[in-house]
């Protein structure tokens, strides 16, 4: 299992600074949120964990299995979904997963295995001959999720994947989360600007304008502020600034 350490990182484009001296830790084999609204830092964040921007005030801390591994080696084992996805139109959902297994050369009897579960997770089984296109705004997120999965990842980055899908699809899609995340022990990064998602997260990460503004279990935060649910507690934060 991969766990990340963040330590004082902060990242600036020309004069704005996205992330501002942010420190945070994401366990290994928990489903995390990163919870605050457009401009929060976010993406910015999930796409640093990953190395596709620069580290370059502040440190990351990968730990593989409790032993340090750098991010180089450890890139191999995460697996990133972007808020637009990168899909081909014409492809059906059965040929996304082979030009995906071409891409990760995996060996044809895993591929079927992998292949198989995660058709029957995402219950798109009936749908493999279905061009990308047609597919719904909730199925087309579970076809990006499921060809990201497709590599056995340890750990997934989750940016807003839940963004413009149908209140069902949101629940459907939140329900298979879960569902991998007890069965496989995957460590789950999930940014989102829905409030109510938060609550659905093992753990929190509530982030504006770049900086953090708390974190923990969800439950223990909202009772540490008096509050109902997480706009209520972006308010009053923002009340106390």
């Amino acid at each position: 299992m991969i766990s990340v350490e963040v330590q004082h990182l902060s990242r600036r484009f020309k004069e704005i600074k996205a992330l501002k001296d942010v420190s945070l830790c994401f366990e290994a084999g928990m489903i995390h949120g990163l919870i605050g609204p457009e401009g929060a830092g976010k993406t910015t964040l999930l796409r640093t964990l990953l190395g596709l921007l620069d580290c370059k005030e502040g440190h990351i801390l990968y730990q593989k299995d409790d032993a340090p591994i750098t991010l180089k080696k450890v890139r191999a084992h995460i697996a990133y979904m972007p808020e637009k996805q990168s899909l081909y139109g014409d492809l059906s959902v059965r040929e996304h997963l082979h030009f995906f297994k071409d891409l990760y050369g995996i060996p044809p009897q895993e591929f079927q295995q992998r292949a198989d579960v995660l058709l029957h997770l995402t219950r798109l089984e009936k749908f493999k001959d279905r061009a990308a296109r047609q597919l719904s705004g909730g199925m087309y997120k579970k076809l990006g999720l499921m060809c990201a999965l497709l590599r056995a990842p340890q750990m997934v980055l989750l940016d807003e994947p839940t963004n413009g899908v149908d209140p069902i699809s949101r629940r459907e899609f939140w329900a298979m989360l879960h569902e991998l995340r007890f069965e496989k022990n995957i460590t789950i990064i999930m940014a989102t600007a829905y409030m109510d998602e938060a609550e659905r997260c093992e753990k929190v990460h509530l982030l504006e304008g770049g900086n953090v503004i708390d974190s923990g279990v969800p439950q223990d935060l909202m009772r540490r502020y008096a509050v109902d649910n997480f706009d209520e507690l972006f308010i009053k934060k923002a009340e106390q600034a």
